[in-house]
């Protein structure tokens, strides 16, 4: 994968926009305006009030190390706890996409993008890096080329004109399960390949 290339596209996704309420994860020097600081004690105050019914989202942006951003998601707060961390703030039932990259010198170590949705405190959740207390996992997948296939998926639900957030939660269950089972013949036709070519070494 090209490093640069994705950066580039990260970049672009953490610029102020819906998701994110308007909030840059490092904010422009000088620190936040009159309006910026109102804005974030608003979105604080809210949180506040939902209490322990929020799933928390910490996102975090350290260029060309460390970038987290969200695809799709509509939080209730939204929080700047630093010039490189962000938290968003989500109701049961909602549903967002998180995704998640690192890098090193040697170029790419993870990228990975989960749909997730929140479910109500105390109820059974599955673990997930940055998520607090964690979800439902509907989707996820792993390495680039797995999760670009995602978003040219979640690009088509768009140009549809419908909101990824409001789509069905089976829906996204039932893309994991394709994309999953699309794997599992590479995977396996990888390995007659590879079993026909050593019974043709041996043969000859």
């Amino acid at each position: 994968m090209n490093n640069r290339l994705f950066s580039e596209g990260c970049e672009m996704a953490n610029r102020p926009n819906q998701e994110s309420f308007g909030f840059l994860l490092t904010p422009p020097s000088g620190g936040e305006t009159g309006d910026g600081q109102a804005r974030a004690a608003v979105t604080m105050a809210s949180e506040r009030m939902m209490g322990d019914r929020l799933t928390h989202v910490t996102l975090f942006w350290q260029h060309g190390q460390r970038e987290h951003w969200l695809r799709f998601g509509k939080p209730v707060a939204t929080c700047l706890l630093d010039h490189r961390c962000r938290r968003e703030s989500y109701a049961p039932g909602q549903i967002f996409a998180l995704v998640r990259w690192a890098g090193a010198d040697h170029g790419t170590v993870l990228s990975h993008l989960a749909i997730v949705r929140v479910v109500a405190r105390g109820k059974a959740v599955t673990p997930l890096a940055s998520v607090d207390p964690g979800g439902d996992i509907l989707l996820a997948v792993q390495g680039w080329r797995r999760v670009a296939r995602v978003f040219a998926l979640i690009d088509a639900i768009e140009a549809l004109g419908l909101a990824p957030e409001d789509v069905a939660p089976d829906l996204w269950r039932q893309i994991h399960h394709c994309l999953a089972a699309r794997e599992a013949r590479r995977g396996t036709d990888a390995r007659h390949r590879a079993l026909r070519q050593t019974r043709q070494r041996i043969r000859s």
